[in-house]
């Protein structure tokens, strides 16, 4: 496909032809009011006054046609019978030859909010996702002529590419190993942002932003997972308070032993190990049992 490149558009200001203008309205306001040949003229004279009448009125609506006013962050493509000659950026009040036709493009930043898309992320779960993207037309000829409606190919474009990145990651991933959808905020966007803008560099649009903003099991395994991941959470949870008992138990038989304490055989070690454990993991409070007499 042939690419179009934009390139600086020719046309003149428009305030020298205003002016123009203004003094044509002057003569034919001067001869309306001080030039009306006498009722017996020759019919040269009434034609003469014609022509001057109606030349100025002829040339004052083809200068008039070409006028067009570039506003701030607006563009205007171009073209001559159908072949593109320039785009204009220039502020304010503007002029063409009337047969070169101006179409006007905004070159403003763009804020979408997609719709909510349901996709499988990369372990097949059903998950709806969001984002939002903020772009703006950086060439002007390729959004006009490289496109067919370039503010529809934005549209479909950023639900393919949230599609795209989407199903490239898992929602979570409770071994902390992968880059996820839900714990992966940074990465995810700069990959949509680059996915959007090599999908959109052929219609001339640039994305500045883009970023999730909806996040989501699908309604059909939203309570599965919502479990799973409670599950999760309690078993992590355990194995951290675990390691945390082992831990402590260590420190105090290693204390008792350093300070001559108590000294404590296998059997009583294991005793003290099992005691520790349970008061550590418990869920309830200990209630202590004073022992006044043997172990055995």
């Amino acid at each position: 496909m042939k690419t179009s490149t934009e390139r600086t558009g020719s046309s003149f200001s428009g305030y020298p032809m205003l002016a123009l203008i203004l003094a044509l309205l002057l003569l034919v306001a001067w001869n309306l009011s001080g030039n009306l040949p006498p009722d017996g003229a020759a019919k040269g004279e009434k034609l003469a006054f014609v022509g001057l009448l109606v030349a100025p009125i002829l040339v004052l609506g083809f200068l008039s046609v070409g006028f067009f006013m570039i506003q701030p962050n607006q563009a205007a493509v171009i073209t001559l019978f159908g072949e593109y000659r320039g785009t204009e950026r220039r502020e304010g009040l503007r002029w063409v030859w009337p047969w070169m036709m101006r179409t006007k493009l905004s070159v403003r930043a763009h804020n979408i909010h997609s719709e909510r898309v349901k996709i499988n992320d990369l372990r097949g779960n059903p998950i709806e996702i969001a984002c939002n993207v903020v772009w703006r037309v950086a060439d002007t000829a390729q959004a006009s002529f490289d496109v067919d409606d370039y503010k529809e190919f934005v549209n479909i474009q950023i639900e393919a590419g949230l599609r795209t990145v989407g199903s490239r990651h898992p929602y979570d991933d409770f071994e902390g190993e992968e880059v996820t959808l839900r714990g992966g905020a940074d990465v995810i966007n700069r990959e949509l942002l680059e996915e959007l803008n090599d999908r959109l560099k052929v219609a001339g649009i640039v994305v500045d932003e883009a970023g999730l903003t909806h996040l989501a099991y699908a309604s059909e395994i939203a309570s599965a997972m919502l479990k799973r991941q409670q599950a999760d959470a309690i078993i992590a949870a355990r194995a951290k308070i675990v390691l945390g008992a082992v831990g402590m138990v260590e420190d105090a038989l290693t204390k008792l032993a350093q300070d001559n304490i108590v000294e404590l055989d296998d059997e009583r070690r294991a005793a003290m190990v099992s005691n520790l454990m349970v008061v550590l993991c418990g869920e309830k409070d200990a209630h202590p049992v004073i022992n006044a007499g043997s172990l055995y």
